[in-house]
């Protein structure tokens, strides 16, 4: 399966048994939108939406950090997601998110991951189906594969946090020097 699908071929393949649309579609907090709610307003048949605020670690102080690999499977497990799927991300927002959940999927170990080439808004510019509503989850099993390396974690990052930290500081520093000048 290759990375980026059209909305053709999506459309060929709706309804097979082993394809999951995933909306990830996320908002900028200060634009007024709602990924779940514009999800129940309409979406491509059959997808889920993958809440990239709660499929997170919540224990962690910034948001949106990735979740062990067994909160992500049990998370994929309740939408109906398995990791032997054909997976199409696609999403409705600006910042363009549909990468995010792309990369988490194949991250934790689904194999056959895709982003829809233009998305949700190119879907229905072409009068494709839209269903509305929630979407009802079939069985599936996500088993978790993390793979190792792809992400720093908190001590492996730690030594770049570090150096920005210190980079900061010489720059407001020359700031202040200038502005003596």
């Amino acid at each position: 399966m290759d990375d980026l699908v059209s909305t053709e071929w999506l459309a060929d393949q709706l309804g097979a048994d082993d394809l999951v649309a995933v909306d990830c579609s996320w908002f900028m907090p200060s634009s007024g939108r709602d990924g779940q709610e514009e999800f129940l307003a309409g979406h491509i048949p059959g997808a889920r939406f993958l809440d990239i605020d709660s499929v997170a670690d919540k224990a962690h102080g910034s948001p949106h950090m990735l979740p062990s690999a067994s909160q992500f499977a049990e998370a994929m497990g309740e939408l109906g997601i398995g990791s032997d799927d054909r997976i199409v991300a696609y999403d409705n927002s600006p910042v363009r998110t549909a990468a995010r959940g792309w990369f988490m999927l194949r991250h934790f170990g689904a194999e056959r991951v895709a982003i829809l080439d233009g998305g949700f808004d190119k879907w229905r510019r072409e009068g494709r189906p839209v269903e509305v509503g929630d979407a009802i989850p079939r069985q599936a099993s996500f088993i978790p594969a993390e793979k190792a390396g792809e992400v720093a974690r908190t001590k492996a990052a730690k030594p770049f946090a570090d150096v920005a930290r210190r980079r900061r500081a010489r720059v407001a520093d020359l700031i202040a020097i200038f502005e003596i000048l």
